[in-house]
């Protein structure tokens, strides 16, 4: 690995590249911040593909996308004297000496626990009003709700035994079947949100994270998935001209795999 003068003059670079693009290259110099958004979101949602794929050199990929993104976000704050990179850096570094006073202070912590209760507890003193207010309201339901109840569980909102959480699983599918028996659509709707939601705090009991967890299963739904065409087209059928029998038997195949 590169010593820490290496890494400086590899970031050095980038920042160069960063101005001579801003004043050369036609598309660069037309980009806002507004224009990048979209793009950022995608660089990051491929980066997590990476991580999930455990594909380490695609992982590296992507993340120079991503500090890209930064460097021209950074490059576009500066030419309004809004922020730059140094300013950048020395904002998460202040945050991060901040958060950390069993680092960089006098306080002792004994576990993880301690330290997720102190950083939502200094959160509060910087002038947060709720615990929920660092919650992106952009962020899909599955990582809000995950992220929503990490935060609470910060601040000692939270169950003290797995089972306790089990046990509101099987108590809202309960209401999601009465309701269910009912007929009325807006209250299942509104019943399985619970059950999707208590799912996902009993994931987190777990230690198990459900937006990697669930996109797992959709990468294997769509393998075996992706089998079961290729071998429908060995034999020149359509799927829908199969017999779901016949279709079970590529789906346990891919499954064997």
């Amino acid at each position: 690995m590169s010593d820490k003068a290496t890494q400086l003059k590899a970031f050095e670079r980038l920042l160069i590249i960063m101005d001579e693009l801003r004043e050369q290259c036609p598309w660069d110099k037309k980009q806002t911040m507004e224009s990048l958004r979209h793009l950022t979101i995608e660089e990051v949602y491929e980066l997590g593909d990476a991580i999930l794929d455990q594909d380490l050199d695609e992982v590296k990929k992507e993340l120079g996308d991503v500090l890209l993104h930064i460097v021209f976000y950074s490059k576009i704050g500066s030419e309004t004297n809004s922020f730059d990179i140094a300013d950048v850096c020395h904002s998460i570094c202040d945050k991060l000496v901040e958060r950390h006073p069993h680092i960089y202070g006098d306080v002792t912590v004994e576990n993880e626990e301690e330290v997720k209760r102190n950083w939502e507890q200094i959160k509060l003193k910087e002038g947060k009003k709720s615990v929920l207010e660092g919650v992106p309201r952009s962020l899909p339901a599955m990582v809000k709700a995950n992220r929503i109840q990490d935060k609470v569980a910060g601040v000692g909102f939270d169950w003290e035994k797995p089972e306790q959480v089990f046990e509101k699983v099987e108590e809202e599918l309960a209401e999601l079947k009465s309701e269910i028996a009912n007929g009325n659509q807006d209250a299942i709707e509104s019943e399985f949100g619970d059950v999707l939601f208590s799912m996902i705090n009993y994931a987190r009991f777990l230690t198990v994270n459900p937006e990697n967890a669930l996109e797992r299963t959709n990468k294997k739904f769509m393998k075996r998935f992706q089998y079961l065409e290729s071998k429908a087209k060995d034999l020149n059928k359509s799927l829908k001209d199969m017999t779901l029998s016949e279709m079970d038997v590529f789906w346990e195949e891919a499954k064997s795999l």
